[in-house]
């Protein structure tokens, strides 16, 4: 069974930084793209940022140029960097994958979510 499980959230003040970490486990053969989305009280899931396993990135317009993605393949991770917080990133951070498994097709795994709160 394929599991992400990330951390790293917390409360943070205005302009500062957090880094968040999400390890998938499991059967794994091999992983795609990886990638965060967030969701904020009263507004819908929208990608922050994805990364494929050839490197390649893209980001929201709002987080560019303070957020960065990278990834650990020998680790099966994916982090997010996040500087210069605004009380606007504040939201639930949830990590996504599209995993191929042993002997299985490839599906699309969701973590269980980590909050990110701004302070201003």
């Amino acid at each position: 069974q394929v599991q992400l499980v990330e951390s790293g959230g917390g409360l943070v003040q205005a302009g500062g930084s957090l880094r968040l970490s999400c390890a998938a486990s499991g059967s794994i053969l091999r992983i795609n793209t990886m990638g965060w989305y967030r969701q904020a009280p009263g507004k819908q899931r929208e990608l922050v940022a994805a990364v494929t396993n050839t490197g390649n990135t893209n980001y929201a317009d709002s987080v560019k140029g303070r957020f960065t993605i990278s990834r650990d393949n020998a680790k099966n991770t994916v982090y997010l960097q996040m500087n210069s917080l605004k009380p606007e990133d504040t939201a639930v951070y949830v990590c996504n994958a599209n995993i191929l498994p042993i002997l299985r097709s490839s599906n699309n795994y969701w973590g269980q979510g980590t909050q990110v709160t701004v302070s201003s």
